[in-house]
């Protein structure tokens, strides 16, 4: 049996581990679709890792504030390189995280973007989103990590 300490005190159990999406959709459906992340005894965590233990939960929503927006601005960071290496070849991604006022990445490529190309990556980010893509969280060893990497 598993605890889940809610805000406002409530209790849910569940017989066994739980994931934050699920937590948020035994609340109700529109939680679950717009929850972007879980907070888990104050520890940020995506809403598909398994809570294995009672623990206090706060559903971070687009509504969270600053929370929130940090999520959504790294989120729009990775689709945003995923479109550009979409339309772009050889292009190597290189540094990009969310920012104060926003979000970038630096590109590595053999010819500088034009202003036009800004509308192509626009229009491609807002495909990407369209096709709904499950994202899924991995967790590599340092070794994984750098063979990866090197490999690309």
């Amino acid at each position: 049996m598993v605890a889940i300490t809610l805000p406002d005190g409530a209790i849910c159990e569940f017989s066994s581990s739980v994931t934050g999406f699920e937590v948020a959709k035994s609340i109700s459906s529109s939680l679950a679709k717009s929850a972007l992340a879980i907070k888990v005894n104050g520890e940020m965590q995506d809403l598909s890792r398994s809570i294995e233990k009672d623990s206090l939960i706060e559903i971070i929503t687009p509504k969270s504030g600053e929370e929130a927006l940090e999520i959504i601005r790294h989120d729009a960071a990775h689709i945003m390189a995923q479109a550009v290496q979409e339309l772009f070849e050889n292009v190597q991604v290189t540094i990009g995280p969310a920012i104060e006022n926003g979000f970038y990445y630096d590109f590595s490529t053999p010819k500088p973007f034009e202003i036009g190309d800004l509308v192509k990556i626009e229009n491609r980010m807002r495909q990407i989103v369209k096709r709904n893509e499950k994202l899924v969280r991995e967790v590599w060893n340092r070794d994984k990590a750098i063979e990866f990497f090197k490999s690309i």
